[in-house]
């Protein structure tokens, strides 16, 4: 590519703004592909290189607020799981200097806490069958075992809560902040104990694949697997940490959505020219260098 006369960044947005049309260039029933002889014959406008270099600045300054966002997101789950680890697999939780072990099935934990059947304190309820097809587009988020596959215009559990891989993604552990709708693929749960520690104890268990041709949690394995139960006091310290972590994690994830949706729909109005941006005084790498 010549730099001197097509800037790169550019180029990737005007791909990505055309991909449907040069996706149907691709030849082959079974494998689609695009071959360089093909993709040679697509013909795209270009506009002067200056133009090119100020449409991809606002337009990557969009990407590079994502990537930061998506940064930020990453930091907020380790340091959640860094509290975790730290108050309820290390024991070196607020005030556990003054607290003496004693013997579990688990091992040694701190007096008072206690050990119990996950089934006693959590139920793991079947989801519903909801189609892609039958799906009314909304503000819901759908959940699969592999996590957000959709949206619909109903939910089925109020928010916050957890999502568990049933069968696909056997005990994948997902968070919604908000009322959701869980698909027949997936358990979600109700506790007596706040959500937040159950979700991280339940991504520390191990759930066995009860089906040998369809990967599937069995509820009644999940059931029987011991849960340690950390005094009141620790959990409710714990849950208040942590929701205030998710409510900010949950914000970031809102501004990230609202990013994408602002860049697409400038990608295309950009990219052909809709949007003048000619006199607009922006900065490039070239002029900031």
């Amino acid at each position: 590519m010549d730099q001197s006369q097509h800037d790169p960044a550019f180029v990737y947005y005007r791909l990505v703004a055309d991909r449907e049309r040069i996706k149907a260039q691709a030849g082959g029933a079974a494998t689609p592909i695009i071959s360089k002889g093909s993709f040679k014959q697509v013909i795209v406008a270009m506009p002067p290189l200056p133009t090119q270099r100020k449409v991809a600045a606002i337009l990557s300054a969009y990407d590079d607020l994502i990537e930061n966002n998506n940064r930020r997101i990453k930091l907020l789950e380790e340091m959640a799981q860094r509290i975790y680890r730290e108050w309820f697999v290390d024991f070196r939780y607020p005030g556990h200097e003054s607290v003496p072990l004693v013997d579990s099935e688990l091992g040694p934990i701190p007096e008072e806490w206690a050990v119990r059947r996950l089934g006693d304190v959590v139920e793991l309820i079947y989801g519903k069958a909801l189609k892609a097809g039958v799906r009314r587009n909304g503000p819901v988020n759908v959940f699969g075992s592999g996590g957000l596959i959709g949206h619909h215009d109903q939910s089925m559990v109020d928010g916050p809560g957890i999502i568990v891989g049933r069968k696909g993604n056997v005990g994948s552990i997902h968070w919604s902040n908000e009322a959701f709708f869980a698909i027949d693929t997936t358990y979600w749960v109700r506790s007596s104990i706040p959500l937040t520690y159950c979700y991280y104890a339940l991504d520390e268990m191990e759930f066995l694949d009860s089906h040998a041709a369809v990967p599937g949690l069995s509820r009644e394995q999940a059931y029987s697997l011991p849960l340690l139960i950390p005094a009141s006091d620790s959990v409710a310290r714990f849950d208040r940490i942590i929701s205030e972590v998710f409510a900010f994690r949950h914000g970031v994830e809102n501004a990230i959505a609202t990013l994408r949706s602002t860049r697409d729909l400038l990608l295309p109005r950009l990219i052909s020219g809709e949007v003048d941006v000619t006199d607009l005084n922006i900065a490039i790498p070239d002029e900031a260098a």
